[in-house]
């Protein structure tokens, strides 16, 4: 039974999701949503039980002191809410946790269930996934979803993807047959650098979804961080004639596959985005009000405050060579292993 007691009622709201796992290449979807999280004050509302949905041999949980006293975060999936001010405000549904081992089919049912009673209008998941694209160029972000309707009125892609899926798809496909909107936007990271954290691709994924919402998002330091990103992978890549030589090789099928895209029309849409965000500065728009806040229902003592303070991405490690599969939508088998979460937080909250 889901009980929202605690909620506001909420205005015009989207769900906005990630997981961590297959479907989270660099962490680039789940510190999307983790930032929207911090930007705008949410506060978790609802958490599913872990015992329902995680192989804790696989996710463990972690056992922390909280002034003295032990206690156990467990891995699992949190929602928050948080209100976008401004002269049109809107509500956003946070939902970020780890991708679930077992029972998808009740897991994504569950989460619907939340967006039934909350009365989202669309839910919009978050992924990253390994590519053929080089660090020095904008990273590619797609967005896919299996409603025409949608795909036509949104200037989406229509999926067309066949292979393994993670939970991304099966919630997308869940939204569709549920009869709810739904979008899955993907950001393609380089596979030669493909460690976390790539506050490249989390600024792209968060650059999309605020086109694809109509809204401004405040991007904070990201910025500062991509830039100290690429920096660094610059550095390593000149350190190795044979990477530097295939980054080049990358960047050369990349400007050639795109150089048909710099038409009239793409490059005024560029500058209308610019011009958009321009006048949406500090102060102006309305991602820069505080957002509001839903109460936390339940036991709030397993929610562990890891997200005081920031650290400074750190310097990836010597990139691999070797051939990688490409971006084609979803996922491929050479994502991030789940095996990667073993014994790490769900939650940053």
């Amino acid at each position: 039974m889901i009980e929202l007691a605690g909620v506001p009622e909420l205005i015009d709201p989207v769900m906005v999701a990630a997981f961590e796992g297959w479907n989270d290449a660099g962490d680039a979807a789940s510190t999307a949503v983790a930032h929207l999280d911090r930007e705008w004050k949410g506060e978790v509302f609802a958490a599913l039980d872990a015992e329902d949905y995680y192989d804790f041999q696989v996710n463990r949980p972690t056992v922390w002191l909280d002034g003295g006293v032990r206690k156990i975060t467990w891995p699992t999936t949190r929602l928050s809410v948080v209100r976008i001010g401004g002269d049109k405000p809107r509500d956003l549904v946070l939902v970020r946790g780890i991708e679930p081992s077992m029972r998808w089919r009740s897991f994504c049912n569950e989460i619907l269930g939340f967006a039934h009673e909350l009365g989202v209008e669309m839910v919009v998941v978050l992924g990253a996934l390994l590519g053929d694209t080089p660090h020095t160029r904008p990273v590619p972000v797609s967005g896919v979803t299996s409603d025409p309707d949608l795909a036509r009125t949104m200037d989406l892609e229509e999926t067309r993807y066949e292979g393994p899926t993670g939970i991304v798809g099966i919630l997308q496909e869940a939204c569709t047959h549920a009869g709810v909107p739904a979008v899955s936007l993907w950001a393609a990271v380089p596979h030669y650098v493909s460690q976390p954290p790539n506050p490249k691709a989390t600024m792209a994924l968060l650059n999309r979804l605020e086109d694809l919402l109509g809204l401004r998002i405040p991007l904070g330091e990201l910025p500062e961080d991509a830039r100290a990103w690429q920096l660094g992978v610059d550095q390593l890549a000149a350190e190795d004639s044979e990477v530097a030589e295939y980054v080049q090789t990358l960047e050369e099928a990349r400007d050639t596959a795109e150089l048909p895209e710099a038409t009239g029309e793409a490059i005024a849409r560029e500058f209308e985005r610019y011009l958009r965000r321009r006048d949406t500065g500090p102060g102006s728009g309305p991602g820069q009000a505080p957002g509001g806040h839903a109460t936390e229902g339940g036991d709030a003592s397993y929610l562990r405050d890891t997200s005081s303070g920031r650290t400074r991405p750190p310097k990836p490690s010597r990139p691999e060579t070797g051939t990688r599969p490409g971006a084609s939508g979803e996922p491929t088998q050479e994502q991030p292993s789940d095996d990667d979460n073993d014994s790490e937080d769900s939650s940053d909250d």
